[in-house]
């Protein structure tokens, strides 16, 4: 399955990753650097008129009882980094706010369980359903680490915290044109593996928006209200 949205010389794209401090956001023009910052909510992104795709690093897509068919096969195409998927249960599960129901009940479905690091993420991937199924269709599931591993060619020998992950990321960017500044201003409050995540977010919404990108999987699946579930690269 391929995307494009655009013929357009312009062209205007977010990443976005789900970070402590809330939504990083790195904005491309023309596959090239314009800003980041940091956001309270995603809608502050999702919202913003010009951007044509904007890619965020949060699960998109809810399924009424089975795994998501993408967080299965992603895996397999990041080797020593595979462990940066978790799979994320049916929607019945991600709108159990109990950690201990929720774990029960993804225990029930699937027969197994369901961490807490997981199920932190729920609120988020739960504010970013609200917004895709609003008809926000410039909205799309990305995974830094496939990024990566598809700018590389190759899945990354090193974890996205240490020094030597967090260089060949740097040089990885570099490399496709998108050079981060020094200073990032106020987003420079947030993590150095948040805004590396988010860049490469960037990097995919960029090939989406020209037609260049993948998804996984290539053969649809698709959530209750009919929209595709997919990471895409």
């Amino acid at each position: 399955m391929t995307a494009g949205r655009t013929d357009n010389a312009h062209v205007e794209v977010v990443g976005v990753d789900a970070c402590r401090k809330g939504w990083m956001a790195v904005r491309l023009v023309d596959g090239r650097f314009r800003d980041a910052r940091l956001c309270d909510r995603l809608k502050e992104v999702t919202a913003k008129p010009g951007s044509q795709i904007v890619a965020v690093d949060i699960p998109l897509g809810l399924t009424d009882r089975e795994w998501r068919e993408c967080d299965l096969r992603v895996p397999a195409l990041l080797g020593p980094r595979s462990h940066s998927v978790f799979r994320v249960p049916s929607r019945a599960v991600v709108e159990t706010a109990d950690y201990a129901e929720a774990n029960a009940l993804c225990r029930d479905m699937t027969g197994r369980g369901l961490t807490r690091q997981a199920h932190a993420l729920f609120p988020k991937i739960l504010e970013a359903d609200r917004i895709r199924r609003s008809g926000a269709d410039h909205l799309y599931e990305v995974h830094p680490e496939l990024s990566f591993r598809t700018m590389a060619g190759a899945p990354l020998s090193w974890a996205k915290r240490t020094w030597n992950g967090q260089r060949h990321r740097h040089a990885l960017l570099a490399e496709e044109g998108i050079v981060l500044p020094e200073d990032l201003g106020a987003a420079g409050e947030a993590a150095v593996d948040d805004v590396l995540d988010a860049a490469a977010a960037a990097w995919s919404a960029h090939r989406i928006a020209l037609d260049r990108a993948l998804s996984c999987p290539e053969s649809e699946q698709l959530d209750a209200s009919g929209r595709p579930i997919a990471i895409w690269r």
